[in-house]
């Protein structure tokens, strides 16, 4: 008996799973990119850069310019030294020359300014250099003064200050002793705005000139003379270039434990007093890398000590010792050539200025022998010369930018301040 579906054609259920459309195929996501970070996770990303490439982060767009203005730092970026090259031998002095801290840093020159082949610097601060003559005046004449920005590869020659700006000035021209000058604020880091000081001893007491220089224009102004400060010994004595450290304008005194102290916010002078045991030692005022303490570095006792400003029951002065770094024996076995007789030995050596920059380093002169920089806290000692031989002149001035960058501030300026940091 045939079955009565024979002849029809049986169609198989297809499985549940084909029920239901195809699931359409996932496209790739797109590869993050830069801009898919936050501002905290780019700030965190930029801390992590140098100086001198934060600056050049900063350059990308102005997403990249508002975070890196957060991250900067509040001291400026050391780029490197100026100083004028010598040789021990026949003691002569070159031209200034740049030393950049590292290869990132482009190489600086005063090529821009022919003229300061005459001049020798005397200051650097916030990224201006002041040059004075390099012959010898007669000491009652108050010299120009050469600044110059090498950043921007900008000069600006002063002429000395007015004879008329003192109306009394008669009495004292025949007494008058011109000490030194110094670079005081800068108004703004893309241009040449800026104040400078120079002062002279009147009478045994400190008169200050101050120029304010503005869009090419020169004002001097003269300063009554400071008659609670008085000058009581030779103002030869006085040395002519200052330090900066700690908000303040410091002079040394050779042969004195007194410093001269200038306030560039009410331009008062004043003496500091030191310890009396630098009685027979040599000092050098500076800041603690750490912190911008005020500080100085010392030979007495034969060791090398520090010692930082401040106010305990141990205090001499004012001054604590903060440690003892080195014997004096033991620095001078680090320097070859020295003579073999202990007590020349240590009479050799002394300690000429504490790196502005906030290195940790203190430089170190010999009688003959080279200029060195030795490391507060690694105790590594460096020969300081140059490609062709010639020792780092004294003194060694720390260079750097004008801080904050203009690019960085809320004002919408141009970056030619900062354009020498996009070269290499």
């Amino acid at each position: 008996m045939a079955r009565k579906n024979r002849g029809k054609t049986r169609t198989k259920t297809p499985p549940s799973s084909t029920l239901f459309p195809p699931t359409p195929p996932v496209e790739p996501k797109p590869a993050a990119t830069i801009d898919a970070l936050t501002d905290e996770d780019l700030r965190t990303i930029l801390r992590r850069l140098s100086a001198a490439d934060l600056l050049r982060a900063a350059l990308a767009c102005h997403r990249w310019r508002r975070v890196a203005s957060r991250c900067c730092t509040r001291a400026p970026p050391l780029l490197g030294y100026f100083f004028h090259p010598t040789r021990h031998t026949d003691r002569t002095y070159s031209d200034a020359v740049f030393a950049p801290l590292d290869g990132s840093v482009p190489r600086l020159s005063l090529d821009f300014a022919p003229d300061a082949s005459d001049f020798q610097v005397y200051d650097s601060h916030q990224g201006l250099l002041l040059l004075e003559p390099a012959v010898k005046l007669p000491k009652g004449v108050l010299p120009r003064f050469l600044v110059l920005d090498p950043a921007t590869r900008r000069r600006e020659l002063l002429p000395p200050p007015p004879r008329d700006s003192v109306p009394e000035n008669r009495p004292w021209r025949s007494s008058r002793y011109y000490v030194g000058s110094a670079l005081l604020s800068r108004a703004h880091p893309s241009k040449l705005f800026f104040e400078a000081i120079c002062f002279a001893i009147d009478g045994g007491h400190p008169r200050a000139w101050v120029a304010s220089v503005d869009d090419g224009e020169c004002r001097w102004r003269a300063l009554p003379r400071d008659d609670d400060v008085v000058v009581d010994f030779d103002p030869w004595l006085f040395e002519a270039r200052c330090v900066h450290a700690a908000g303040k304008i410091y002079w040394h005194i050779c042969n004195s434990r007194r410093l001269l102290v200038l306030d560039p916010s009410t331009l008062k002078f004043s003496y500091l007093p030191v310890p009396d045991v630098l009685r027979t030692a040599k000092y050098r005022v500076g800041e603690t890398p750490e912190d911008g303490r005020l500080c100085f570095v010392t030979d007495a006792g034969r060791q090398l000590q520090l010692w930082v400003r401040g106010e305990a029951k141990w205090s001499e002065k004012g001054w604590l010792l903060e440690r003892k770094i080195v014997d004096l024996r033991v620095l001078c076995d680090m320097i070859p050539g020295l003579p073999r007789h202990p007590l020349f030995r240590t009479l050799s050596v002394w300690p000429s200025d504490m790196d502005a920059g906030r290195s940790g380093k203190v430089f170190i002169s010999t009688m003959g022998h080279g200029r060195f920089s030795f490391h507060l806290n690694t105790g590594k000692m460096e020969r300081l010369s140059t490609e062709s031989g010639m020792d780092y002149g004294h003194p060694i001035f720390a260079y750097s930018l004008a801080w904050p960058p203009a690019f960085l501030s809320p004002e919408v300026v141009t970056c030619e301040a900062l354009a020498p940091l996009c070269l290499k």
